[in-house]
């Protein structure tokens, strides 16, 4: 892999989560723990800062907050199933052999891609640092009689003693879907059905109907026993992420369907796509990509782009409704002091920290300042409203999308906690465990990264992350 540019160690890259030293990354891919470490791949070009050339990069972590960067895992081969790019999937635990599970994209394709296998090539390796491709896919093409035109990004699960796959799709009419396989057998795959398509009222309530496709479906249970399915809404580029829960039922031939009860956005900002779970006995961890907001020219010049998220602990509270929380083992990073304990004075911002406002009325915490003063990045509480609004200010941002405030609602109460890491560029907001709103904020010539907070009934406890993750 070439070296980091200069631009790449500057206050807009991150430091602390998981991104190559240079070029590019999209969606993280397999987070999977084995004999003792976890294991994170993804999407990447190792030779430019743009979607191309698509192997799988690598690192793995003892403890989700220090990770350690390995070889390419998967790299396209030549003349075979995935010659055009190794693209998202899974790894799972194939009878003592870490084996990935993935989307091998050949010069042909337009959407369509194919079921591939690779193994680790020695199980005993805690790193996994080796692995061999299986020559042929497993899946060649979708279920006939379906007219698929999306086709990718198989997830593995085990339920009611059987091993299934989810592989994302859409169809001819526009209409997205999630297909089921049995693949108790990893190399023999029979497809079993539809699980769930944009035409469920449930999903078209939570999600509309812009989407045409589906992709990197993720389906977990949480400790109250509900089922949630999060998908990546695709209508012709990605557009955002959403969530269902539910129940899986037998669907009386022999698969499964998923009977949806509700959902909502996975994450409210607009810089977070693609998410990949991780299942443990004690709680599910869920990573997302979070893409570029700025011009191209500018990503070019910088030489990478792209970073994936802190880990997430996601799950469900009482009332149904989503929880997301940083995974705890984050508290690792955090320097043996508090850069700020109270409200009321300001302090200058360090280019990565964990800050945690508790307000009892409306409260401002102002993160970044322009030249001449302006808030040009603020966190608006208001907990009787039970609002909580992210505010880049007037600095203009890349993406369809444009720029502006995000405001996510919750249940009004005396109370109202916000979580917020930024490391570099990347901000990531936790309100009370109920939202996560996810937004890249560069720097520009003169800004000021400083610390007011307008309350002086609020709570307010800052660390510095530290040390850099190993590049």
């Amino acid at each position: 892999m070439s070296p980091a540019p200069r631009s790449a160690t500057g206050p807009d890259a991150p430091r602390f989560r998981v991104r190559p030293p240079a070029h590019w990354i999209n969606d993280p891919n397999g987070p999977f723990r084995w004999r003792g470490r976890y294991h994170l791949f993804y999407q990447h070009n190792p030779g430019a800062p743009v979607h191309a050339d698509i192997h799988w990069g690598h690192a793995s972590s003892p403890d989700l907050a220090h990770w350690e960067h390995h070889p390419l895992a998967l790299t396209p081969v030549p003349g075979g199933p995935d010659e055009a790019g190794c693209w998202s999937g899974c790894v799972v635990d194939d009878a003592g052999t870490p084996t990935a599970v993935y989307t091998g994209i050949d010069h042909r394709h337009a959407g369509v891609g194919a079921i591939c296998l690779a193994r680790a090539a020695d199980p005993d390796d805690d790193q996994l640092t080796e692995w061999r491709p299986l020559p042929a896919p497993v899946v060649s093409a979708p279920p006939a009689g379906l007219d698929v035109v999306m086709f990718r990004d198989p997830f593995v699960l085990r339920h009611g003693g059987r091993r299934w796959a989810l592989v994302g799709a859409g169809h001819a009419d526009g209409t997205p879907s999630v297909l089921l396989y049995d693949c108790e057998d990893l190399t023999d795959w029979r497809f079993a059905g539809v699980l769930l398509d944009g035409s469920d009222p449930v999903a078209t309530a939570v999600f509309g109907d812009g989407a045409v496709g589906w992709e990197c479906p993720q389906l977990f249970r949480t400790a109250a026993d509900t089922w949630v399915l999060a998908v990546s809404l695709w209508d012709g580029d990605p557009c955002g992420t959403g969530h269902l829960t539910g129940d899986l039922v037998p669907d009386g031939r022999g698969g499964l369907r998923f009977a949806a009860r509700g959902g909502g956005r996975l994450d409210h900002g607009r810089d977070f796509y693609a998410p990949a779970v991780l299942q443990e006995a004690d709680r599910t961890l869920m990573w997302g990509w979070s893409w570029e907001a700025r011009e191209p020219a500018e990503v070019e010049r910088a030489g990478w782009a792209g970073v994936l998220t802190a880990p997430r602990v996601v799950g469900t509270h009482a009332d149904g409704s989503l929880r997301v929380l940083p995974a705890p083992e984050l508290d690792l990073l955090r320097a043996p002091e508090p850069f700020v304990t109270r409200p009321g004075r300001r302090v200058r911002l360090p280019d990565a920290y964990d800050l945690t406002v508790t307000a009892r009325g409306r409260t401002t915490a102002t993160l970044l300042r322009s030249p001449d003063g302006r808030a040009d990045l603020s966190v608006r509480l208001d907990p009787a409203a039970g609002t909580v609004t992210l505010d880049g200010g007037e600095r203009p941002r890349a993406g369809r999308e444009g720029s502006g405030p995000r405001t996510v609602r919750l249940p009004g109460g005396p109370r109202l906690t916000v979580r917020v890491l930024v490391d570099g560029s990347l901000v990531e907001l936790f309100a009370d465990g109920r939202a996560t709103l996810t937004e890249r904020v560069y720097r520009r010539p003169g800004d000021v990264p400083e610390l007011t907070v307008d309350a002086p009934a609020a709570e307010v406890t800052g660390w510095a992350l530290v040390p850099p993750t190993p590049g």
